[in-house]
């Protein structure tokens, strides 16, 4: 798979993600189980790396994935915690764990490309 396939599906998947889960927070702030604020400062890191994510960007690729990793927290305690939220929980886990793969060999495969890592001892 070359990088401009690996970039657009990882895209894809961003964007799929971010509406995914602003849907559920907003449903949940306007429902009242959270307040809304709470539900927008959810949000907030996900939007961090979205200039980057779109400009293609591999470092941001690289740190992307650690923000990815609290999603991926929220996602498995939802998961265990409520029974019924279990079909929203499995899609975004399985979502955040293609995106965190994803992730990774973008920004090896992207960086490898650019002559871009880590410089070599002597």
């Amino acid at each position: 798979m070359n990088t401009l396939t690996l970039l657009r599906l990882c895209r894809l998947g961003y964007i799929a993600l971010l509406l995914l889960l602003t849907g559920w927070f907003a449903g949940q702030g306007l429902s009242g189980e959270y307040s809304l604020l709470f539900s927008l400062l959810w949000i907030v890191p996900l939007l961090l790396p979205l200039k980057g994510i779109l400009k293609g960007e591999p470092y941001t690729f690289a740190w992307g994935g650690f923000i990815l990793c609290l999603y991926l927290l929220h996602s498995l305690t939802l998961l265990y915690v409520e029974p019924d939220a279990r079909l929203f929980a499995v899609t975004e886990s399985v979502l955040l764990l293609a995106l965190l793969t994803g992730f990774s060999f973008y920004a090896r495969l992207r960086g490898k490309e650019l002559g871009l890592g880590l410089k070599a001892r002597k």
